[in-house]
């Protein structure tokens, strides 16, 4: 048992009891150098064994941080062969990552479209749009946790990573995804990572252990074991030094003993060092005071990295040293053998090793190593020793590293390949050649994610550049990084000035980015941006050959939209969306799902929803997680546009899941801001308040905005209608109103005004969305556009014929416009409008009408004011549709779940779609069979369970 660890081990035992019972857990275990985190996970493994657990162990190193998904290979090398069992987009992502199915093609996913040829040999030109085809660096984090699941089942699994803060960023970029989603599998995933070092290793949704020095008593215990020979007052100094640090009590004596801490030589001694620099400090004594030899032989070792036995005796053997040398430091507990590899007695004696010696004898010892790994294989890992012994450019290096980046790309590992790249630009004689280097590193940079540093290395590379397919994927480099921050101004200027300076070389890719550049301003509603793309589209001359999709028209299209011309908008907007619904020539799915969020303008929410299922199942199909919660963003939109709460619902909450697992926080703010929007419909106040205070005010408008409209909507939705006034009121006024949503919000801005007794401040409101839905050709914003007609006309001078007419057409348009929620709130205002006019029986069908669709769709305060209205009439009803209000119970996550094994779906293949563990799936059915009042799947086809 380890001293002072009692409650380190309770919690951890905790853990290891919950996965015997099924139920999986990750943690990640902080703490200082020495402070006994790897002792903690060696008794957490030792208890997992003796349990029966399965365990994989693994401990990253520093020596193979830049070399893609090292240490996962080394954790799951041994169950490889299970990967099989994985559904097939997984299956071949993590073979490629692990090496062992490298693809010469786009590999399982191509998310982005395109390829790199226009920056790897600047001699061609592609076509505009594609983005450089890379495999969804998420799709392999969900094939481990579908692997995970597969080793557990039959027996709990614990899986250890030790000093995680040297893992290379794919594999930590994979552990790490597939922790946060572990839920049901029976698997407890430890991460050590030592406090305060560089690399850091953010684990942001995970919980932390943080483990500090062990107590007075147990420290006094542990040091008696390690220093009873020495005198009192030098223990009592060490005591003091150690700070209840375990191996700063095991270490300081026996320094002490080879005459290493003279500094402790009397009960006078004041300690001037922190206890990790004595610590350190003493290794670096204990190592100066080997022989030579034994020390060339540590210094290799430290450099190699790996405890590779055979490379590093060979490169030892060219500097002088061999396994014979081994011993004075095997003596001394600094270096042992174990299983065929050479292991430091912690990683500060590395460091110790490696940078106390001088210099040129570590060049020395990276050069041996470079021309010793060829032996072994390690061509990847020879770059890397090349370029570390490298002083100078170096054109041979820089080609290896190179060559290195291109093996990183084709496993998926682009942080190792945008590395690679950027250091062989560093080694470039040649100036052009260096530019490329950058520019192919930036490339990467942003397809790992490293958003800051992409913007950084395009920025660098840009200036040196002259060929117009490089400079315009360099500009879209710096323009997404750019969206992601929410500098759309930013993003916008880029575009236009890369637009400008290749218009006279490559006329179709400037198109494609002055749309892109007009659509970051549109979004960031910024009218004098929208002016400057205006009239820098007019001076370039450019035109649209025929067949070329229609970039510069949807230019001209988003200037009308921002002046409010629907007429002169909408066409060239609806023929771009029309591409994007074919396939849009080639482009990836991102930019297919952004020239899809136009549907909401065009008010095409069925074509909307229709694409963005298309694009959900691509996604899916492929392992597509990047992009997914754009598209879920979509489709939520979609849903809750046309009335399907319960799906917007299920959906909305899996993209911000997804969202938050995948870095990518705007999106998981939007995605929140619609669940806010859908907890006012459903009057849940308590759950508004909650999720608008997730959202940062000082986002830009498509982070904020369907958070601001869900508090006015609350407001309407509990007969709150002066608060709901102001709500809108500010929503029309603020930086969000010239987008879609704002549009959307103008009828219950209408309503609210009237409420109020204020229906001239919305006329004007209202006749610009009465022409926007004439233009639009659609019946259910026409039938909309009735209803605020007819509710100004309750309010004006209008007699009761007119007032009846607008209702009548209403209702009539709304026949068939596939927006019940929308159709039920006419007959509700209908309704009410007949039963204060005394004509209470004609009020009693559209009210029943429209209290039947608000508890079909969940609407809870809208039934209620339906049911009273119908009451007000001499009718009563009682809430109808059991099975819907007990579907209501069901989590999202439950809710998906259920909807898909309805339709015969197994356990695998749900999990498949939903990027969750087969256990997980089965753990959701569950717990969802008591609430629906069922005992089986075969049960739930027979529910009346809401799909889109």
């Amino acid at each position: 048992m380890l001293q002072g660890r009692a409650a380190e081990l309770d919690l951890l035992a905790a853990l290891l009891a919950r996965a015997r019972q099924g139920r999986s857990a990750a943690l990640v275990v902080r703490g200082e150098a020495g402070i006994g985190k790897s002792a903690l996970l060696t008794e957490t493994t030792r208890m997992a064994a003796a349990e029966h657990f399965k365990v994989l162990r693994t401990t990253a190193t520093a020596t193979e941080t830049e070399l893609p998904f090292a240490a996962l290979h080394l954790l799951l090398h041994r169950d490889t062969a299970r990967i099989s069992a994985l559904p097939a987009p997984q299956a071949t992502a993590l073979r490629t990552a692990l090496g062992l199915e490298v693809t010469s093609g786009p590999g399982p996913a191509p998310v982005n479209g395109g390829d790199n040829s226009a920056i790897a040999d600047a001699r061609t030109t592609p076509a505009p749009g594609p983005h450089p085809t890379t495999i969804d660096r998420f799709l392999t984090g969900l094939a481990v946790l579908t692997l995970l699941a597969e080793l557990a089942d039959g027996q709990p699994l614990l899986c250890v990573v030790d000093d995680a803060h040297w893992l290379d960023h794919a594999s930590a970029e994979a552990l790490l995804f597939a922790a946060r989603r572990l839920a049901a599998e029976g698997v407890v995933l430890l991460f050590a990572v030592r406090e305060g070092h560089a690399p850091r290793f953010p684990a942001p949704g995970l919980p932390e252990l943080r483990v500090t020095g062990i107590d007075d008593k147990a420290a006094t215990d542990l040091l008696a074991e390690h220093a009873g020979d020495l005198p009192p007052y030098v223990r009592a100094e060490i005591l003091s030094e150690a700070h209840g640090n375990p191996l700063a009590l095991r270490e300081l004596p026996a320094a002490q003993r080879e005459g290493h801490l003279g500094a402790l030589a009397g009960p006078s001694h004041a300690v001037a060092l922190p206890h990790g620099s004595r610590v350190q400090q003493t290794f670096v004594d204990r190592v100066g005071a080997l022989p030579e030899a034994t020390r060339t032989l540590l210094l290799v070792a430290a450099a190699e990295g790996t405890g590779d036995l055979e490379a590093t005796t060979a490169a030892a053997s060219a500097l002088g040293a061999g396994v014979a040398d081994l011993e004075p430091a095997e003596r001394r507990q600094l270096m042992r053998l174990e299983g065929g590899r050479l292991v430091f007695g912690h990683p500060l004696i590395r460091t110790a090793a490696y940078q106390s010696a001088p210099l040129a004898a570590r060049v020395a010892a990276h050069r041996a190593l470079a021309d010793a790994l060829p032996r072994v294989g390690g061509a990847d890992r020879r770059a890397w020793q090349l370029a570390a012994a490298a002083t100078a450019p170096d054109e041979y290096v820089a080609a290896a590293l190179e060559e290195t980046a291109r093996h990183a790309r084709a496993r998926g590992g682009y942080a190792a390949e945008a590395a690679a790249r950027e250091r062989a630009a560093r080694l470039t004689p040649d100036g052009a050649t260096r530019a490329r280097r950058l520019a192919l590193a930036a490339v990467a940079a942003a397809d790992a994610g490293q958003s800051a540093h992409a913007a950084d290395l395009a920025r660098r590379a840009a200036p040196h550049l002259t060929d117009p397919a490089v400079l315009a994927r360099l500009a879209r480099v710096r323009a997404g990084v750019a969206r992601e921050r929410e500098e759309f101004d930013a993003a916008h200027q880029v575009l236009l000035d890369t637009a400008s300076a290749i218009a006279g070389r490559a006329p179709d890719t400037a198109a494609l980015l002055l749309y892109e550049a007009m659509t970051a301003a549109w979004v960031a509603g910024h009218r004098p941006s929208i002016d400057e793309i205006t009239d820098r589209v007019a001076a370039l001359g450019l035109a649209t050959p025929p067949g070329a999709p229609p970039y510069l028209p949807a230019v001209d299209g988003i200037a009308r939209l921002a002046a409010g011309e629907p007429g002169r908008a909408l066409p060239p907007l609806r023929d771009l969306f029309a591409r994007s619904r074919d396939g849009a020539r080639g482009l990836g799915l991102r930019e297919r799902a952004s020239v899809a969020t136009w549907f909401a303008p065009l008010g095409d929410l069925e074509g909307g929803i229709e694409l963005a299922a298309e694009l959900e199942r691509e996604c899916r199909e492929q392992g597509a997680v990047g992009p997914l919660p754009l598209v879920l963003l979509l489709r939520a939109r979609a849903r809750v546009l046309l009335g399907r709460h319960g799906c917007a619902l299920a959906g909305a909450a899996e993209g911000v899941r997804i969202a938050e697992d995948s870095g990518q926080r705007h999106y998981a703010a939007q995605l929140t801001g619609v669940l806010a929007y859908l907890a006012a419909l459903g009057g849940d106040e308590a759950r508004v308040k909650e999720l608008t205070a997730f959202v940062d005010p000082r986002q830009a408008p498509p982070g904020r905005v369907w958070s601001a409209a869900a508090r006015p909507l609350l407001d309407l939705s509990l007969g709150r209608h002066e608060a709901a006034l102001r709500g809108y009121e500010d929503l029309a006024a603020g930086p969000a109103s010239h987008t879609t949503v704002a549009l959307y919000c103008v009828p219950d801005h209408v309503e609210a005004a009237v409420r109020a007794g204020k229906p001239d401040s919305v006329r004007e409101l209202a006749a610009r969305y009465a022409e926007w839905a004439g233009h639009t050709g659609t019946a259910w914003a026409r039938a909309i556009a009735a209803r605020c007609r007819g509710l100004l006309a309750e309010a004006g001078a209008a007699g009761a014929d007119a007032v009846h007419a607008a209702y009548e057409e209403a209702l009539r348009l709304h026949a068939d416009d596939g927006r019940p929620f929308e159709r039920a709130r006419t007959q509700l205002l209908f309704g009410q409008w007949l039963r204060r006019a005394g004509r209470r029986s004609e009020a009693r069908g559209p009210l029943r009408a429209a209290l039947d669709v608000f508890e079909q769709v969940e609407a809870a305060p809208w039934a209620k004011r339906a049911r009273a209205e119908l009451r007000a009439t001499g009718e009563s009803r009682s809430p109808q549709h059991p099975d819907r209000l007990t579907a209501a119970r069901l989590t999202p996550q439950e809710r998906q779940v259920v909807r898909l094994a309805a339709t015969g779906m197994s356990n695998r293949d749900i999990g498949a779609q939903l990027f969750l563990s087969p256990r997980t799936v089965g753990y959701h059915l569950y717990n969802a069979y008591p609430k629906l009042g069922v005992a089986s799947r075969g049960d739930l086809p027979h529910l009346n369970l809401q799909t889109d």
